[in-house]
């Protein structure tokens, strides 16, 4: 049954909760579109792309946003309580701390359950719809993408680079394109300056180059003719390129539909057991066709065992081998261990691409868990911490919430980046924030149960005024101690 203690708690906690998630939520659209805004901009995109963009990353954010509302309203919802001395009245009537954290501890596990829904139904769906919007987004007008001093290879055929442009994007200053059409090497265009443009029918890109060089080599590597080497130079030289091939680069939803982050819990798991059987196979395989090398003719072991005299003559395998014979046996064994080698070379990319495969997606598994029940073990930071500091508003609550939540991405990000790395395993990884920031959480509470003045700044200049002395005594017992072995 709620009581009038539980409902004072959550309308309190409501507020701030709803507030802070849609500011972090806002935060983190605006990061997402910092670090893709070159891909962005110049696109000619319409309001409704735009809002189907935003729409798909706040999907995306909302179980990052939730671990951050979640600390930062708990924190906020217990500082003011205490400012208020709400929180006095409280505990004065005999309602112990983790009573009047109930109400909250069950809001936390509801978020946790809705962040959980997300993870699990609505991020890969979220994910797969960005991805796809993102790819049409970026090949739809690739003579944007230019960047100054960065080689661009959008064009099938070409890579391309510029050292300045101007702010429209037209008038382009070192230019250098690589045409990779030919076997026998890229040749090259160099050009001091030069303008860009845009067909009328949108179809090709135009380059009209100035003052440059177009390096060319003709011929058959193969033809012992030798090849032919041409060195034009130019004034003026337009170069085209076809656009058409880039328009049918329309991606849909099935390109990307098996990537690991567009994929559930429960599809997950079957993608992980299907790669375990194939890599399980894999090395079925491998080994078997490795051991197909080592085919040799067996020995009857009960006819070496008893030729003692085989036993005693024979100092290495060269005795056994007649001297016509043993060059073609030597360079029969050097040719199989090259194969070997060759072989294993190539197994051993496509072993750890295989390992790394199933590592991404346990990582991936593990992820959901993790950042739904980050909202609980933050809330075991934020709750405490308020009933500690006794602020509210967001000043110190935000400063406080800030730390404990760069900490937590912080840890986050370290343990997926030594889980890819193989360094920890995925469960380690994932979790390695909720193993480091429970104990914290624990120790809070603990703390403010007992009326901690873990961050009273009164409390420490008693304590700093209490321990002066003894640190002027110290200081004066060596000055002296020092003095009298100078005079010594």
């Amino acid at each position: 049954m709620i009581k009038k203690l539980d409902k004072l708690i959550i309308k309190a906690f409501i507020g701030p909760f709803v507030a802070t998630f849609f500011i972090t939520l806002f935060v983190l659209v605006m990061q997402f579109f910092w670090l893709y805004i070159d891909d962005l901009v110049g696109k000619g995109l319409d309001f409704f792309t735009i809002a189907k963009l935003i729409g798909y990353v706040s999907a995306t954010l909302v179980p990052l946003a939730f671990p951050l509302g979640m600390l930062l309203a708990s924190i906020m919802t217990f500082g003011n309580l205490g400012e208020t001395f709400e929180l006095v009245a409280i505990k004065s009537a005999g309602i112990p701390l983790l009573r009047f954290m109930r109400p909250l501890f069950v809001v936390a596990i509801i978020i946790c359950g809705i962040a959980f829904l997300f993870n699990n139904y609505i991020i890969p769906v979220a994910n797969l719809k960005m991805k796809t919007l993102l790819t049409n987004i970026r090949f739809s007008k690739p003579a944007f993408d230019l960047k100054e001093g960065v080689f661009y290879d959008g064009i099938p055929g070409y890579t391309m680079k510029v050292g300045k442009k101007d702010k429209e994007g037209r008038n382009l200053e070192n230019v250098i394109i690589y045409e990779h059409s030919y076997e026998l090497q890229d040749n090259i265009i160099v050009a001091e300056k030069g303008t860009m443009s845009v067909s009328p029918d949108k179809k090709k890109l135009l380059f009209d180059l100035k003052n440059g060089w177009r390096y060319q080599e003709r011929g058959n590597s193969s033809n012992n003719n030798g090849t032919e080497y041409i060195r034009l130079g130019f004034k003026n030289y337009q170069k085209v390129f076809d656009l058409s091939a880039l328009a049918r680069l329309n991606y849909d939803d099935s390109t990307f539909k098996n990537f690991y982050q567009m994929l559930s819990v429960r599809q997950l798991s079957t993608t992980i057991d299907s790669l375990n059987k194939t890599f399980d196979s894999f090395q079925i395989k491998n080994r078997a066709s490795i051991s197909s090398f080592f085919n040799f003719n067996a020995l009857d072991q009960k006819v070496w065992d008893s030729s003692k005299i085989i036993k005693t003559a024979i100092k290495s395998a060269n005795d056994l081998v007649p001297d016509s014979t043993r060059y073609s046996i030597m360079t029969k064994a050097q040719s199989q261990l090259t194969a070997i080698k060759n072989l294993n070379e190539t197994r051993v990319s496509e072993y750890s691409e295989r390992l790394k495969q199933i590592q991404l997606h346990k990582i991936e598994w593990h992820r959901k868990f993790a950042l739904s029940l980050a909202c609980l073990v933050l809330f075991l930071i934020g709750a405490p911490l308020g009933s500690i500091i006794r602020k509210g508003g967001l000043g110190l609550p935000f400063v406080f919430a800030l730390i404990f939540f760069i900490i937590f991405h912080l840890l986050n990000t370290f343990g997926e980046k030594l889980a890819k790395q193989d360094v920890f395993n995925a469960f380690s990884g994932m979790w390695l924030s909720t193993f480091v920031l429970i104990p914290i959480g624990f120790f809070l509470t603990y703390k403010a149960m007992h009326d901690s003045q873990l961050f009273n700044k009164e409390y420490y200049y008693r304590l700093s005024k209490k321990i002066k002395p003894w640190f002027s005594w110290v200081i004066n017992t060596l000055g002296k101690q020092k003095k009298e072995k100078i005079i010594a």
